[in-house]
């Protein structure tokens, strides 16, 4: 009799635990399944997924350049969508795998921001927009950016987070192709809103535990910056994301914070 009541006594506590796990999903998507692993998640627009490039997108590359310099394993889940807002990445980060994803990383990459002025391309790349006709957009994204980075902190609670927020250096196209679609007033007011939404990222970043990373100031004055650019003039190519991994590398802290909600 006692030893039935011992053999059920375990069994219950192998049913509580196997219902512990699964409700949690799994144990090893909540946290690093090895000491020292590191795992990343990229969440963002098309420059993240790597849209027209045919090429390794800057996640995976950082991944790679991370291992490199930590000697420890890195994983990347690249979350990143083409054509994606701010509100659709708040969306998206009450989905099962993005929050999943975002639970396990200790490392998020986040580029998000260029979409949410899309309905405006024709006017800002014209010339004719001022930056009123983008003042509730604008708006939009630094509410956005603010509850993004909160839902990011509620999804990881009190484990130790490193976020890097990029910027942009074009929110339209830029090099070669923009010099042949845009009026040259048009360029102007495409820079002056990437400038304006650059600050938006980086306000964000300076406000949270966060670290602003500037792809701004390394594209525009490489010299030629139509060679870090795909056939498009609006994404990344092999060279331009290469050269987003290794800044976000440059911004990583080595090694990574061991307290809670502590950035770059």
């Amino acid at each position: 009799m006692i030893h039935t009541l011992r053999r059920l006594a375990a069994g219950l506590l192998v049913l509580a635990f196997v219902s512990t796990v699964t409700g949690a999903d799994t144990v090893g998507e909540l946290l690093p399944s090895t000491p020292g692993q590191v795992r990343v998640v990229a969440l963002g627009d098309s420059v993240t997924s790597g849209s027209n490039c045919d090429c390794a997108a800057f996640p995976q590359l950082y991944g790679d350049l991370l291992h490199n310099r930590s000697a420890v394993p890195v994983t990347v889940d690249n979350q990143g969508v083409g054509g994606l807002d701010s509100t659709g990445l708040l969306q998206k980060l009450s989905q099962r795998d993005v929050e999943r994803a975002t639970k396990a990383a200790n490392v998020v990459l986040l580029t998000i921001g260029a979409n949410d002025f899309g309905d405006h391309h024709d006017d800002v790349t014209s010339g004719q927009c001022s930056g009123d006709c983008v003042s509730d957009e604008y708006e939009q994204l630094t509410a956005n950016l603010g509850r993004i980075l909160s839902r990011i902190h509620a999804l990881r609670g009190d484990r130790p987070t490193t976020i890097l927020m990029t910027g942009y250096w074009n929110v339209f196209k830029d090099g070669a192709v923009a010099k042949q679609q845009y009026t040259p007033s048009g360029r102007v007011a495409s820079d002056q809103l990437t400038v304006r939404t650059n600050n938006a990222i980086a306000a964000a970043a300076r406000a949270d535990d966060a670290t602003y990373v500037d792809i701004y100031t390394p594209f525009e004055d490489s010299a030629d910056i139509t060679a870090l650019l795909a056939a498009d003039g609006d994404h990344p190519n092999a060279a331009g994301h290469a050269l987003i991994a290794r800044l976000l590398l440059a911004a990583t802290p080595n090694p990574l914070p061991t307290s809670p909600r502590q950035g770059g």
